[in-house]
């Protein structure tokens, strides 16, 4: 398949309308947002300076939901009329029938992130207990495992083990979002990018089973990375809005089940290397997430409570302004998209030089950080 000819036109319809939807419903929560309770407050381990909405979340769900509502009628309706399909691309309309089959898996997916965006919302307006909280993103991802049989393709032949790591990877990659967002144009930006390297790599591994380019999976990483486009307009510093825990909920889990549907390896299995494709591209959140977790263990506090530990806060304190140190995210979150979608195509040689150049680059900032920890204590 020549991706070149119609990838522009596939970028157009599933970039642009959640972009546009998100960026449009967003304004009205912006507006309304103090009536609805979503109001995040100066103090505490929080570090902006101004009473801001929250609810970024409520226009990014309306830009998935709206595109992929939108999406399911066009499908419906071309399927089932050859003259509309003279108007499609020759490779699109040979995959109709292969996305109308996984309609119901789609909307059985949206459905369970929408219980996740509803927790978060809950959340952002009067808080939710840690453990109940906890035991809702694992029901939802236990749900998608064991009811939707989506999981890890380890090459674990121990299908127990697959499914409780698979469930596991759904609510870390929840949670490590949601610890993320804590500067403007932050986890959104983060996000953005880790879908769209992922929707990269989709469009350019073949399926085993097709030796076609996965569009079904691609196709929701371009959604949420449009949403997520729609909601940066907002969100920029100075930012108007938040994403809040209902955002944040919804785009860890999309991403995370994203990657459970995402075939990785070769049909022949020469390269299975690929599969550390998701880790290597959310190395980031994860080290994020990873070490917030321990500092506060370290210091015997409560992993639950906020705190300015994060890998953003830590960078300030090297002496980076705010927006630097988001774009120095962006950068190392960019390093590691492009080192994800060449560790799909190279061999095992190349392969370890990819994965090294990543390590070498979190060694970095492992031995930064140090020095001003070292400062710190002295």
């Amino acid at each position: 398949m020549d991706l070149s000819q119609w990838l522009g036109w596939l970028i157009a319809v599933t970039v642009l309308p959640p972009l546009v939807v998100s960026l449009l419903t967003i304004y009205p929560v912006r507006r309304f947002a103090a009536q609805l309770g979503l109001v995040a407050r100066p103090g505490g381990h929080s570090t902006h300076t101004n009473v801001t909405p929250l609810g970024g979340g409520l226009g990014i769900w309306a830009g998935i939901m709206v595109t992929f509502a939108l999406g399911t009628l066009a499908v419906a309706i071309l399927r089932s009329n050859v003259h509309l399909q003279t108007y499609l691309p020759d490779q699109v309309v040979l995959h109709l029938e292969g996305v109308w089959s996984r309609v119901a898996q789609l909307w059985w997916l949206l459905g369970a992130g929408t219980v996740l965006t509803i927790l978060g919302v809950i959340d952002d307006r009067g808080g939710v207990n840690p453990w109940l909280r906890l035991a809702v993103e694992f029901a939802v991802a236990a749900f998608v495992v064991y009811g939707l049989d989506f999981g890890l393709t380890a090459f674990i032949s121990i299908a127990w083990l697959t499914k409780v790591l698979s469930v596991i990877w759904i609510v870390g990659l929840i949670n490590s979002f949601n610890m993320l967002d804590n500067m403007d144009g932050l986890s959104g930006g983060v996000a953005a990018i880790i879908a769209a390297s992922m929707a990269i790599v989709m469009l350019t591994t073949a399926d085993p089973g097709t030796s076609q380019p996965q569009l079904f999976v691609a196709a929701m990483l371009l959604v949420v990375c449009g949403s997520l486009l729609g909601f940066l307009w907002h969100n920029r510093p100075p930012a108007k809005i938040f994403m809040g825990d209902g955002g944040s909920y919804l785009v860890g889990f999309l991403i995370a089940v994203s990657m459970l549907m995402a075939t990785f390896a070769t049909s022949d299995g020469s390269r299975p290397h690929a599969m550390l494709a998701p880790l290597c591209v959310m190395a980031v959140p994860l080290y994020d997430m990873t070490t917030v977790l321990w500092i506060r263990i370290r210091q015997g506090r409560s992993p639950f409570v906020g705190d300015r530990s994060h890998f953003s806060h830590r960078l300030v304190e090297l002496g980076l302004s705010r927006t630097q140190a988001v774009l120095t995210i962006y950068l190392v979150t960019g390093t590691c998209g492009l080192a994800s979608i060449l560790l799909t195509h190279v061999e095992l040689a190349q392969a370890i030089m990819v994965i090294g150049i990543v390590g070498c680059m979190l060694l970095l900032v492992i031995i930064l950080e140090s020095a001003q920890w070292q400062s710190d204590e002295k």
